[in-house]
């Protein structure tokens, strides 16, 4: 017996989505490859009866790239930068802030590379729309301008480096540029400088280095404090932190952390107690801040957060300068709360000269140089040179930020099923009757393998790519497919079904249902509740449609297609071949199907090119045809 569990992945908004009646003239071309035609071969089944074309090409060798490309018009086509064709230019990266030479070397090998340092807002803008990339560091501000002024080409943004405050990511998200960082290759580097900042701090390094070169020789005034024994509170323990933990417990610190989202056995192996936001603040000797900023972390050390610390206690930050209120930390340097600070970063960058915090004298500062060593400066440019490359290619990159983390076994073994789940999108659309509003979509998937093993988010995005780009100026990847329906009114739940089927292959098959509409093709119905309803399976890597309504069919996905309902009778493909081969319009396959014996069949006929209109008038007006559609693959 089937089971099924279902799952909604996005909401209602105000406008449904609604096709054109004439959508399917203006479609723009699928971005996957299409296959090649060779011999012809004849098979003579019952349900369904197909007449196919073997191909010399199979959908297993098709490299995903539009998952995540978009194309800049509906009339191109997307160029195909996984294998550099020559019919295509290479794609232009720029590169807005200084890239250590490892990096552009790993850039040059791809595309065309621009280095354009210190660029106005308004000058970025300018150049904006004729780049596929840009790499940035922390210094470029990509606003929402910057997307909407590079009109849809820009595909990726890189941040050398963690941090992606200065990038609108919902901007990024709603036009569908990934977003890349490089977050491992200066981990090291950053830890070392907290480090540094840290013991610097401590024994009063910068301030008697200061006064030496002064002429002085205060030994008494500078007197430190012993690290041994004392408590770090680490606030935030990712890839920085756990770094500096092993350090600082190297030192003969004992460690505490705070972080919501730290697994606790990866802190208990490094010997740290994950505990409360309050209690790390208020029981720490050394506070070391490695959090994001993000509007939850803004300014969350304030007074209220220092008034609740050990007084006397000592901050490090070489994480981000708007996770501290610089204010608040001044009046509670000058009170004593805070005995000392050492800080790499501010909350604007570079800080006025006249900076009450940078004059302090117990405040240590560096000009933000927590990744600043040879040795990460060439690993960042590496590590976001290869990983801009990869999203040019249609790669999805583990350090995509605005992206579902899809792992590259799952994409590869979801890739012919990628292609089905877009071609059946396409083809339910364009089913619709023109003044339907598309509300609710249903996907469901069948499948021998328990429905939690089943990663479905590149299939629902693929789904709704083929159902809004044909019917709309929307580009959808899967950067932004949820947004996009969200936007366009339209509700995607997927349903999962358990069947008894080889569990080798993750999906048996798909089932796209589109609710509450007017069909242009009546027997796309179902029975059941008349929602427009086709099925299609992968075979031999190859998308087929095995399903129109309650019709069996055997239809190889490609090409463009002609669905008829006819009397099951003798003789229909012969007149519907002869009618199409008059106009020199070539038949790639014919598939027959019924549900009952010399009742009503579906006849799908797969044709090379498009029929014009007094063709398919001239097949319309067959006696034993009783509706027919054109649809584009």
């Amino acid at each position: 017996m089937a089971m099924a569990s279902s799952s909604t992945k996005a909401i209602f908004s105000s406008s449904p989505v609604t096709p054109s009646p004439s959508s399917h003239l203006s479609q723009k071309p699928p971005s996957l490859l299409s296959f090649l035609h060779s011999t012809a071969t004849a098979t003579a089944t019952s349900t369904p009866i197909s007449v196919k074309l073997s191909h010399s090409r199979s959908t297993s060798q098709v490299v995903v790239n539009s998952v995540l490309k978009t194309v800049t018009s509906p009339e191109t086509s997307v160029p195909n930068y996984k294998t550099q064709d020559l019919n295509y230019p290479r794609p232009t990266i720029l590169v807005s802030e200084k890239l250590g030479e490892a990096g552009l070397e790993v850039l040059r090998s791809f595309g065309d590379v621009e280095c354009l340092y210190g660029l106005s807002p308004d000058e970025l803008c300018s150049k904006i729309s004729s780049c596929d990339a840009l790499i940035v560091r922390s210094g470029t501000k990509v606003s929402r301008q910057v997307f909407e002024a590079s009109k849809g080409r820009l595909k990726v943004v890189g941040r050398a480096g963690v941090g992606i405050d200065n990038v609108d990511l919902q901007a990024a998200t709603e036009f569908g540029c990934l977003v890349v960082n490089a977050p491992t290759a200066n981990t090291v580097a950053a830890a070392e400088h907290g480090i540094a900042l840290l013991t610097a701090m401590a024994r009063n390094v910068a301030q008697a280095d200061a006064s030496m070169k002064a002429g002085k020789w205060l030994r008494s005034k500078y007197v430190g404090v012993s690290l041994v024994g004392k408590t770090l509170a680490i606030m935030g323990f990712g890839k920085v932190g756990s770094e500096v933990a092993r350090r600082a417990k190297g030192l003969g610190m004992h460690v505490i952390a705070h972080d919501p989202y730290a697994p606790a056995d990866r802190a208990r192996a490094l010997g740290v107690e994950l505990v409360a936001f309050n209690q790390a603040i208020s029981t720490a000797d050394f506070i070391s801040l490695h959090m994001p900023l993000t509007p939850a972390t803004s300014k969350v050390f304030n007074d209220e957060a220092f008034a609740n610390m050990k007084k006397g206690v000592r901050l490090i930050n070489v994480a981000r300068g708007g996770v501290i209120d610089e204010d608040a930390l001044v009046r509670a340097l000058n009170s004593g709360i805070v005995a000392q600070a050492a800080l790499d970063v501010f909350t604007e960058e570079p800080p006025p000269a006249d900076s009450k915090l940078v004059q302090c004298e117990n405040v240590t500062v560096t000009p933000h140089l927590g990744a600043s060593t040879k040795e990460a400066q060439e690993g960042v440019a590496i590590e976001i040179a290869e990983a801009v490359v990869g999203a040019l290619k249609g790669e999805l990159s583990a350090t995509a930020v605005n992206a579902p983390m899809v792992p590259p076994e799952v994409v590869s073994e979801l890739s012919p099923y990628v292609v089905l789940a877009e071609k059946l999108g396409r083809l339910a659309v364009q089913l619709v009757a023109g003044g339907s509003g598309i509300k609710s979509v249903r996907v469901v998937y069948k499948s021998a393998r328990d429905p939690d093993d089943l990663d479905t988010r590149l299939l629902r995005a693929m789904v709704t790519k083929g159902i809004i780009e044909p019917i709309s100026a929307s580009f959808v990847n899967l950067v932004n497919a949820d947004f996009t329906a969200k936007q366009k009114g339209l509700r995607i739940s997927e349903e999962r079904v358990l069947v008894d089927s080889s569990p080798e292959f993750p999906v048996d098959s798909i089932q796209v249902i589109i609710s509450d509409v007017e069909s242009k093709f009546a027997s796309a119905l179902s029975d059941n509740n008349g929602d427009i309803s086709i099925e299609g399976k992968v075979k031999f890597g190859i998308p087929h449609l095995t399903r129109v309504g309650s019709f069996p069919v055997d239809v190889s996905l490609e090409g463009n297609l002609i669905l008829c309902r006819q009397v099951d009778q003798p003789g229909m493909i012969g007149q519907v071949g002869n009618i199409l081969g008059e106009q020199n319009v070539n038949v790639s396959f014919m598939s027959v199907g019924r549900t009952v014996l010399r009742t009503k069949a579906i006849m799908a006929i797969g044709v090379d090119e498009e029929p014009d209109k007094e063709t398919l008038e001239k097949i319309g007006k067959v006696a034993a045809i009783e509706e027919f559609v054109f649809l584009k693959l």
